[in-house]
């Protein structure tokens, strides 16, 4: 069997989506059985790619490397890398032109060339295949999990929240902000717009994180929104769970997904979500939430309509969402992970 060695270049990053899948897997995998290899200081950027290609596959010699963040060395063969999403070649004009065209390179490439890929759902498992003409067989699809964090909490911890971050009503729809256009505020927003005057005047809608800056958000004018809409800013990570559980409806109109977390912490507490029907999102949802068109603003005021006014239907979203939760775990996700590299290094 090959020694082991975990490509974490990526965790000098701030902690999102991709740090906390790394960081999930390597705190429930068997100690000793692994070497992590990373840059010697915070090595970002252009600087982080360089040496992720040229420096690290002589350092790592004969060791079997799992890169979990969607790209890796070209040279290294004997390698297993996640792709926990296909954008950059989906839609580059989200991204950064420089980000967009280095991962457009690097990822059809690695695809062809590693010896096996981990993809976090079967639409971007989809998008693998499509983008680098691989056959499906050379893909596993391992779900993401869920931290045991996101949970129904207490409404003294809630009322704690409401009051650190200055939420003005007890009664408001979540939705978490992004510095990516395909996160759809300007729908979630525009939709908001047709709701507002046909809702009680309580109902707020909350949408944490920060404003972006102007090459991202540049269609969206914060500074005239729709009324009842609070922006908290950014929120710290201890303060998403009660932020969640307090919520009584959460909304995420994303138009691109390759796996979808936001949706899966609100349901896991206990939270009724309405979200976008495309991408890999009905994957995660199933049927414990509300699915539309996230490009059909009508569509989306309907569906926040219907949730906020009908009681039952929350209730009933509410328990399946607690239940389908369920069925994704941190635990489960690094099993699964360890067993195809333990497979692909015998």
């Amino acid at each position: 069997m090959y020694n082991l060695a975990v490509n974490t270049r990526i965790l000098h990053y701030p902690i999102t989506g991709v740090q906390r899948y790394t960081l999930e897997l390597l705190k429930r995998w068997p100690t000793g059985q692994y070497t992590l290899l990373a840059p010697g200081d915070s090595i970002t950027g252009v600087r982080g790619h360089l040496w992720e290609q040229f420096v690290l596959p002589p350092v790592l010699k004969k060791r079997f490397l799992f890169s979990p963040s969607n790209t890796g060395p070209l040279a290294v063969k004997n390698q297993v890398v996640t792709m926990h999403d296909m954008a950059p070649l989906d839609h580059p004009e989200w991204l950064n032109p420089a980000f967009a065209s280095w991962y457009r390179i690097v990822m059809p490439r690695l695809a062809r060339r590693v010896k096996h890929i981990i993809a976090v759902s079967e639409y971007t498992k989809s998008r693998i295949v499509y983008h680098s003409g691989i056959a499906a067989d050379k893909v596993s699809v391992i779900p993401n999990g869920i931290d045991s964090i996101f949970a129904p909490h207490s409404e003294e911890d809630i009322k704690a929240m409401r009051s650190r971050l200055g939420i003005p009503s007890a009664r408001y729809v979540l939705s978490l902000g992004s510095l990516e256009p395909r996160k759809n505020l300007n729908g979630l927003f525009r939709a908001w717009r047709q709701v507002a005057e046909r809702i009680p005047e309580d109902v707020w809608l909350v949408v944490a994180g920060g404003k972006g800056n102007k090459r991202v958000f540049q269609d969206i004018e914060f500074e005239r929104l729709p009324p009842r809409i609070h922006l908290t800013g950014h929120v710290a990570d201890e303060e998403l769970p009660p932020l969640y559980a307090g919520a009584f409806v959460f909304a995420y109109l994303s138009f691109y997904e390759g796996f979808g977390l936001p949706p899966l912490e609100a349901m896991a507490s206990g939270v009724p979500v309405v979200t976008g029907n495309c991408t890999s999102l009905p994957e995660v949802v199933g049927d414990a939430g509300l699915m539309v068109d996230p490009y059909d603003d009508t569509a989306i005021a309907e569906a926040l309509l219907r949730m906020i006014e009908s009681r039952e239907l929350r209730l009933d979203l509410s328990k399946k969402a607690i239940e389908r939760a369920m069925d994704f775990t941190w635990q489960e996700t690094a099993i699964k992970t360890w067993n195809v590299l333990c497979t692909l290094m015998d």
